[in-house]
């Protein structure tokens, strides 16, 4: 994949962004290999772990096909360091315009956080990819804000269920962050949920 849209469609093809939030990049690889062998093709590996760029570089060359990503990118070293060892997008908790222009410089994708409608507009207008819902509100808050921005690739993250994704997606949402109750859920019913 070449091109950021290209690179935006694989990250929210399936619906379902897997955030494998661990402490090692041994234990990152241990819980992203069952998910991405399940058939999940997009990973979220955020940075609060301190082995995840040696985790995105091992799953990029073992699953080249699968579209690999940096989480809790804070600031532009970040961004650059993550596209580095590999990402091919980069997710933030809140909107700093600097990852976006540095992602951007190096091809990544870029889906940085929002917590309200003007923030919403602001990463946008930076040039976000896709904007992140964080904390996620609720699948009605998302068909309200499309009502009035229908062009807004929104992704609610935080407190996403499994099984509330179908909800969020017919309520407009392109994709869903689900982190921690992955680890709990039977690989049948991921696989179920994942779109084709």
């Amino acid at each position: 994949m070449s091109y950021r849209y290209e690179i935006t469609q694989a990250v929210v093809r399936q619906g379902i962004i897997a955030i494998v939030r661990t402490a090692s990049a041994d234990s990152a690889v241990q819980a992203a290999v069952p998910l991405l062998d399940a058939g999940v093709t997009s990973l979220e590996l955020p940075l609060t772990n301190p082995g995840a760029l040696e985790a995105i570089r091992h799953l990029r060359a073992h699953y080249p096909a699968a579209t690999i990503g940096a989480g809790s990118v804070l600031d532009e070293a970040s961004a650059v360091a993550a596209v580095r060892a590999g990402a091919q997008f980069l997710v933030a908790p809140n909107l700093q315009e600097s990852v976006i222009r540095a992602g951007h410089r190096y091809g990544a994708a870029v889906l940085p956080g929002t917590g309200s409608v003007s923030e919403v507009v602001q990463a946008l207008e930076a040039g976000a990819d896709a904007v992140k819902v964080f904390p996620a509100p609720t699948p009605q808050w998302v068909k309200d804000v499309l009502a009035v921005l229908p062009y807004a690739p929104l992704v609610p993250t935080g407190g996403v269920a499994p099984a509330d994704v179908p909800a969020w997606l017919e309520a407009g949402a392109v994709a869903c962050g689900v982190g921690s109750a992955l680890s709990r859920t039977p690989i049948e019913e991921i696989r179920a949920l994942i779109r084709s």
